[in-house]
């Protein structure tokens, strides 16, 4: 007998590409999802991506019959229905707590009744603040928020007690986090409340703290979604991409297929339950070099990018993924290489609209002051 997944924000970007992973194993899926406006558009349609094998219940996670309703049944459950951003989540701060923890206790409340096989939860490389860190000595070091007097003189990187600067070096999960917006503060508060509850009611449960996903379905419109996409939204109406600080800020770029899959083994493998693992690609870029890099791909090579020399409250440096313990564990290693995501997203881009609202929203931050 085919064993039935649930998907939380399952019609999503993330959601759905897991949907075609998990089909593709065998397993059956159902779809919980409200079609927010801001992901899909106005008027609530199932998107013409999601897989017609994919039962969608459309709902709120917040609402307790909703989230009963979809539970009907299920073997499983992945929960990944959040609003995203940070920006956004510095002033919308009721909505952000709402969607992203409450949702969450409705969710673990509704398990508690009707325990399941599995429980994996998305959380986010957010909730580490900065990144890891070496001094000269090549010792490694934790550091704390860079301060506003340094920023708005426009020095963007990350000092030890005697003024060395520090070299970023890959991130693994043991960092102790630094929630440095309320969008961090949420997901951290999903993985927590997924795991103590897992372990209280014998459910075994997995945290998977997602690096910088891209792909094919991400929300081109709303400017809050990944880096990449709204990068590509700005190519795609003929502006340049706008970019913080200097530009020399370090990323970890991971495909959604291969985000997929570490998700599946997580589910799949038993030596996962109690643990978080980070997903990435273990490979860090500068934001300037993924600008240029989708100008080429989209041949827009004349849209150079606009570096804003601004800084973001919320925003930190350096953060990219050690991946070591999702090798060990899960046997997770990243199958989509860079050049090849990017040139299969270019294509996907190639017949999509997308609405530019990056000025609008850059407006709205600095308008609240959370731009420096």
């Amino acid at each position: 007998m085919k064993q039935k997944v649930l998907i939380t924000g399952g019609a999503g970007f993330i959601g759905s590409h897991l949907a075609d992973e998990l089909l593709s194993q065998g397993y059956e899926v159902r779809a919980l999802d409200n079609l927010s406006e801001q992901v899909h558009g106005k008027g609530c349609v199932r998107p013409e991506y999601l897989h017609d094998d994919v039962e969608l219940v459309v709902g709120d996670v917040r609402n307790r019959e909703d989230v009963e309703k979809a539970l009907e049944g299920v073997d499983a459950v992945f929960h990944f229905a959040a609003m995203v951003g940070v920006g956004q989540s510095m002033y919308e701060i009721k909505e952000y707590t709402d969607v992203n923890n409450i949702g969450t206790t409705v969710l673990l409340e509704a398990l508690i009744k009707k325990p399941v096989k599995k429980l994996v939860v998305a959380s986010s490389m957010s909730i580490y603040g900065e990144g890891m860190y070496k001094n000269a000595a090549g010792e490694k070091v934790t550091v704390n928020e860079r301060g506003l007097e340094q920023l708005k003189s426009a020095d963007w990187e990350l000092y030890d007690e005697q003024q060395q600067q520090l070299i970023p070096v890959a991130t693994p999960e043991s960092k102790i986090p630094c929630l440095s917006s309320v969008y961090a503060l949420s997901k951290y508060d999903q993985e927590r409340l997924c795991l103590m509850v897992g372990r209280a009611y014998n459910i075994p449960t997995v945290a998977m703290r997602f690096f910088n996903v891209y792909g094919t379905r991400q929300a081109l419109s709303n400017p809050y979604t990944g880096v990449l996409a709204i990068f590509a939204s700005r190519l795609l109406n003929n502006n340049a991409p706008m970019i913080f600080e200097d530009g020399n800020q370090q990323r970890d770029f991971v495909h959604v297929r291969d985000v997929a899959l570490a998700c599946r083994l997580a589910m799949e493998k038993e030596e996962a339950n109690g643990k978080v693992f980070n997903v990435g690609s273990g490979n860090n870029y500068t934001i300037s070099e993924i600008a240029e890099r989708l100008a080429t791909v989209m041949d827009k090579l004349h849209l150079m990018p606009e570096i804003t020399g601004k800084y973001r409250v919320g925003d930190i440096r350096h953060c990219y993924a050690d991946i070591t313990l999702a090798n060990q564990v899960l046997g997770f290693y990243p199958q989509v290489e860079f050049n090849s995501g990017l040139e299969e997203l270019a294509n996907w881009l190639e017949g999509q609209i997308a609405y530019d609202r990056v000025s609008e929203a850059s407006a709205e931050l600095a308008a609240r002051g959370l731009t420096v």
